[in-house]
């Protein structure tokens, strides 16, 4: 079966050392191309995997022109913008999470991808880790779960071996990089969030509380700036079942998690049926994110 053309958006340390490697080394997919706001930076990127290096605006529309999907590795608010250009020139796309930290621009992706009709992902770490995503299905399986907790706390200077943390999570804080990350577990699990509230207090310590559809409450507490003896990312169900702890290690092979992304991608687009974590889904993670950033502020937070 023919490949994917693929073009990688970004140059950073995730598109290093996750992005690049797992759309090179998928079986269905040709990494042709690599744009970066820096040319030497997209070059050497881009000579890594034997692709093409594009900068600019005109190299942007090259890409786009010469690929089958988008893959992106930029700071959500720039990533909507090109986004919309890429899904109007009819391209797959395969998003970071947040989709935008603005509601009107994540909607604006979301309808040219509802425009042309093309798949899209939205990557999210943990639903893309098999053993969690296993885990997350056994237990929406079973249902009957009272309340959810969680812990996600990581150090200033990010995941060790992983990541660092960028300017644009420097400036958006915990909420717009780890909640999402907490909502794509709770919200299969428990169901869409009807109300919301949110408290952030000093270092980056930021308390959501949300009512779902099921019902069932959940809690989650998440800090970008927690001591590096502390990071943790701990999640548990409480319910008719008992406890259900998430399994560990959902952060620990990220190469893997976006591959399986890719799967997802390279299915939908094969059988022209959209994913559960397409970028409707990215929206109203958004759509949440947004309520929860207005409701800290309304408390002068």
């Amino acid at each position: 079966m023919t490949k994917l053309s693929a073009g990688l958006i970004g140059t950073g340390s995730w598109a290093q050392k996750t992005h690049a490697p797992a759309l090179a080394a998928h079986p269905d997919i040709d990494l042709n191309g690599v744009w970066g706001r820096s040319s030497d930076a997209a070059g050497r990127l881009a000579g890594s995997y034997g692709a093409t290096a594009y900068s600019g605006d005109d190299g942007l529309t090259e890409l786009i022109e010469s690929s089958d999907v988008i893959a992106f590795a930029v700071p959500p608010d720039v990533q909507a913008g090109i986004a919309v250009q890429a899904a109007l020139a009819g391209r797959h796309l395969l998003l970071e999470k947040p989709v935008a930290t603005s509601v009107a621009a994540a909607r604006e992706v979301a309808d040219a991808v509802a425009r042309t009709g093309v798949s899209s992902i939205v990557f999210t770490t943990l639903r893309f880790t098999e053993e969690t995503a296993t885990w997350i299905g056994e237990q929406t399986a079973k249902g009957g779960w009272f309340t959810a907790q969680g812990l996600t706390l990581f150090p200033a200077a990010g995941i060790p071996g992983i990541s660092t943390l960028t300017p644009w999570r420097e400036e958006s804080g915990a909420l717009w990089d780890l909640g999402p990350h907490v909502l794509s577990v709770y919200l299969p699990l428990l169901g869409d969030v009807r109300a919301v509230k949110a408290v952030r207090t000093g270092h980056d310590l930021t308390h959501l509380i949300m009512t779902h559809d099921s019902g069932a409450s959940s809690s989650a507490t998440l800090s970008l700036q927690a001591p590096p003896a502390s990071m943790a990312n701990q999640m548990e169900l409480l319910g008719e079942h008992g406890i259900a702890a998430m399994p560990q290690g959902g952060w620990n092979d990220p190469v893997a998690s976006y591959h399986n992304a890719v799967d997802a991608l390279v299915t939908s687009v094969r059988t022209n049926t959209p994913h559960e974590c397409d970028v409707r889904f990215g929206l109203r993670m958004t759509e949440i994110l947004a309520e929860l950033e207005r409701d800290i502020h309304s408390a002068g937070a």
